[in-house]
């Protein structure tokens, strides 16, 4: 989490944990106790395709749907989940709860917050995590795309790509941060158009409904948790990488963040979001 904003991204710790953490330790326990599977409480599905690999489908509470965050488990790991919350919407899991008489579980309140940050507040996780960051980051320069400088930040990390408020900088109009270069210590602000981009390099990538897919192939893309997602072509490149094309523009693409590719409800699979650009077509 903390290298991740000192490289300039903006990182996802739910999908890290669930891939490397609570997963494997989940299923050690698992193992010393004999048991066959594990079961956890997201709204989301499991099945298994007709080619024989474990499917990750959206939850039936689309409003609720956590499939975006799951898209780093292997077929290993599917295959020993079960998933009895998918095919329910919320209001009635609370519903469930409040009928076998647990009325303080029924009423819990929903936490939107990094576990390991209960304060909502990466930028002072992330002071305190590192000596001297503060002073080592502070009084960087806020820069047009043509690298004129507007006026002095806080420090690189303490900025995400698509932020508006707390720039602390005014400009007669709203600005959005488009990029930021940790090399020089540099946030890049311009209009919400530039904030536009339809091609993006995703890594780090996990199939799950297919292993691979063809150039070309059509894909729901969601690049955020809360993303409606946007029609695109992936095509294979050099080194792992997929190049996501999208039909229109999205905004705010975050390196660091997710990319999580859909067919229907599936998810075909996902990737860690390398960088994104503007094609101008023709």
């Amino acid at each position: 989490f903390v290298e991740e904003y000192l490289a300039g991204r903006t990182p996802n710790p739910c999908v890290m944990c669930n891939t490397h953490i609570k997963w494997r330790a989940l299923l050690k326990r698992a193992n010393a106790l004999g048991c066959d599977y594990i079961a956890t409480g997201h709204y989301a599905e499991i099945r298994q395709h007709t080619n024989g690999r474990y499917v990750i489908s959206k939850g039936l509470d689309e409003t609720k749907d956590q499939s975006y965050v799951l898209w780093g488990l292997d077929q290993e790991l599917l295959g020993r989940t079960m998933m009895p919350l998918g095919g329910y919407r919320k209001s009635a899991i609370r519903q469930m709860a409040m009928d076998m008489g647990y009325p303080e579980l029924a009423k819990k309140s929903e936490s939107y917050e990094i576990c390991f940050v209960p304060d909502n507040d990466y930028r002072g996780f992330l002071k305190r995590r590192v000596d001297g960051l503060e002073e080592q980051v502070n009084g960087g320069w806020f820069v047009d795309k043509n690298g004129k400088k507007l006026g002095q930040h806080k420090g690189y990390p303490f900025y995400t790509i698509g932020q508006r408020k707390g720039l602390d900088i005014a400009m007669g109009h709203p600005v959005y941060v488009t990029s930021i270069n940790p090399t020089t210590n540099t946030v890049v602000l311009g209009d919400e158009s530039d904030l536009e981009q339809n091609d993006m390099m995703v890594g780090k990538l996990n199939w799950i409904k297919y292993d691979g897919v063809t150039d070309g192939m059509e894909a729901n893309t969601r690049i955020r948790y809360k993303d409606k997602g946007a029609l695109s072509n992936l095509y294979n490149e050099p080194n792992g990488i997929i190049r996501a094309r999208f039909y229109e523009n999205v905004k705010s693409i975050a390196p660091g963040q997710s990319a999580v590719f859909y067919e229907g409800n599936d998810v075909i699979g996902g990737g860690i979001i390398q960088r994104g650009e503007l094609i101008l077509n023709g």
